[in-house]
């Protein structure tokens, strides 16, 4: 019987284990765009060598979350202008494909309707950094009434978005106001079906990519 190495399993655990956690700081905004993450404080607060912990990083940087630089560092990805545009063009793709071809079974709706009323406990709470992951998992519960693949390949994608949301100054405006249409958007799929459903959405989501775009061109407007 061949031999596996378990000291490379085990190596590769928690390189990933600590990618998660990595993960979830830099999606939640504790690590902000453009920010260097400190190797000398990761390691020690994860109690890995710098190896397994570059490692991590490795895996980060494949997801488009971090970028290195030369004798500098990694830091927190700034995704730019066409990353946006490009996002957008697979959410449209994909999301409203899967909104489509549901047609008005009712199968799937149940988690939808599920994450509209988290964003609403979260909203009422001020959570918004919540409220947008909420927002993000209603996109991903839509996705998935086309298929489950389908949704799980477009994890980097909703990951990516967590990002750029970032760059919005006022998440409350921007997340509050897409709040009512996420209803808008499942009473639609409920009551008229498929198609009317997706034409709602992709109006949403070209009104969403502006909206995006324009917090970044304040940003880069402030820093001019």
């Amino acid at each position: 019987m061949t031999a596996f190495s378990t000291a490379a399993l085990s190596r590769s655990g928690r390189s990933h284990a600590v990618a998660d956690q990595v993960r979830d700081a830099i999606l939640d905004g504790t690590y902000r765009l453009g920010a260097r993450l400190p190797e000398p404080e990761l390691c020690a607060a994860f109690d890995v060598s710098r190896n397994t912990l570059r490692e991590s990083f490795r895996v980060l940087g494949e997801e488009r979350l971090v970028v290195h630089e030369l004798n500098r560092g990694v830091f927190v990805r700034v995704p730019t202008e066409q990353d946006v545009r490009e996002l957008y063009d697979a959410r449209r793709l994909v999301e409203c494909a899967a909104v489509r071809d549901h047609g008005r079974r009712t199968e799937g709706l149940a988690a939808v309707a599920e994450t509209l009323e988290r964003a609403k406990r979260l909203a009422a709470a001020g959570d918004w950094v919540g409220v947008g992951t909420a927002d993000i998992d209603f996109h991903r519960a839509l996705t998935a009434l086309g298929s489950v693949r389908v949704e799980a390949l477009m994890q980097s994608i909703w990951n990516e978005m967590r990002l750029a949301f970032h760059v919005v100054g006022r998440p409350d405006e921007f997340h509050g106001t897409y709040l009512a249409r996420n209803h808008v958007v499942l009473d639609t799929l409920v009551q008229r079906g498929g198609a009317a459903a997706a034409k709602e959405l992709r109006a949403y989501l070209d009104e969403a990519e502006q909206r995006v775009l324009r917090a970044y061109r304040t940003r880069a407007a402030g820093r001019a």
